[in-house]
């Protein structure tokens, strides 16, 4: 499958969802991250999802989001987890052919998922939880959200350091970098507010 047939199944133009992330989303994709990352870890440690499982899912959403320290990051520990130089290079030119068939429904979700800047459909959601059964399905909505997180401040964080190359993301700016940056100091707040949504057991996805 290459980029153009991925795009057109996915319904969207091939830049949506790579415009940057502001303050008030990315406080949203750290308190989600946080509620459903140890899915993630629970679902790895049955063994329900492999290292490459994992790392298929994160270049997934790092290809759509566009984030480059994240790139680095994933493609170094893809290799650790065993995938081949070619299949990292497709997963992030948005080329999905190497992908096992019984992963592709999980990576097309992942996706969807930043496409939608995280807001996915319930009819997709639910399509996951029919074909993966709602502990593997968690798991995976663990992996996107984890990487989320790291694509909304890790964008930032590139953007800054490339300027500082005379090499600036023309989706960025110095103020849109200083106010992310700033705005880490809101995670406390974030996390304080998962604890409470997981106590009053607030469904984890809507």
């Amino acid at each position: 499958m290459n980029i153009k047939e991925k795009h057109k199944i996915r319904n969207i133009e091939p830049e949506f969802g790579k415009n940057l992330y502001s303050v008030r989303e990315s406080y949203w994709i750290f308190y989600k991250g946080i509620r459903t990352m140890k899915y993630m870890f629970e679902a790895k440690r049955k063994k329900e999802l492999s290292p490459k499982f994992i790392e298929r899912i994160m270049l997934a959403v790092t290809e759509v989001n566009g984030c480059e320290i994240c790139s680095y990051a994933h493609t170094k520990r893809a290799l650790e987890s065993g995938m081949s130089n070619e299949e990292i290079k497709n997963m992030l030119s948005g080329i999905i052919d190497d992908v096992p068939t019984n992963e592709v429904a999980a990576v097309l979700f992942a996706q969807h998922y930043a496409d939608t800047r995280g807001n996915p459909t319930s009819e997709s959601w639910q399509r996951i939880v029919d074909i993966y059964g709602i502990s593997k399905a968690n798991g995976i909505l663990g992996s996107i959200r984890s990487i989320m997180i790291g694509n909304a401040y890790g964008i930032a964080w590139s953007s800054f350091f490339n300027r500082l190359r005379s090499r600036p993301d023309q989706r960025s700016s110095l103020l849109y970098e200083v106010s992310m940056m700033l705005g880490i100091i809101l995670t406390p707040i974030s996390i304080i507010h998962a604890l409470i949504s997981d106590l009053f057991r607030i469904p984890i996805i809507n």
